[in-house]
């Protein structure tokens, strides 16, 4: 199964967007998936729905982070080099989506700028194409 589709059927049973993109990958993070939920959990709704990055996004990042990331603080090589990946995910999801913040993501589903599929998984969560979109990009990078 694409880390995709497992993204997606895990949102679809009710874990929030950082849960489900996180969690898809812990077949390459190496962290089981009760850690992966646990770790996760306070990200969705914008980071505990306090109207800040996407859940989606930064379920992207910390997979991302858990499967590239440094662990030497003294190479700033290797930070850099991270953070301008991070950098090109982020552009990467704005060019199709135009934001990161979850109130201005959640803003433009209502107003039906986004080209949503018209299947019911969409019609009860629309942010399915958001957790879809970013597991996608860490596979991309995979």
């Amino acid at each position: 199964m694409k880390h995709s589709e497992k993204a997606r059927k895990l949102f679809l049973e009710g874990f929030n967007c950082a849960q489900a993109v996180f969690v898809a990958f812990s077949d390459v993070t190496g962290l089981t998936e009760e850690q992966a939920f646990l770790i996760s959990t306070s990200f969705g709704g914008g980071m505990g729905h306090t109207g800040e990055a996407c859940g989606a996004v930064t379920g992207m990042y910390m997979a991302v982070g858990a499967i590239l990331g440094y662990t030497d603080p003294k190479n700033s090589e290797t930070k850099q080099k991270h953070y301008k990946l991070i950098k090109k995910l982020s552009d990467e999801f704005k060019a199709e989506f135009f934001e990161t913040r979850c109130p201005e993501l959640l803003a433009r589903l209502g107003k039906g700028e986004y080209n949503i599929p018209t299947d019911d998984a969409y019609k009860k969560r629309p942010c399915l194409i958001f957790v879809e979109k970013a597991a996608e990009m860490v596979d991309e990078l995979l």
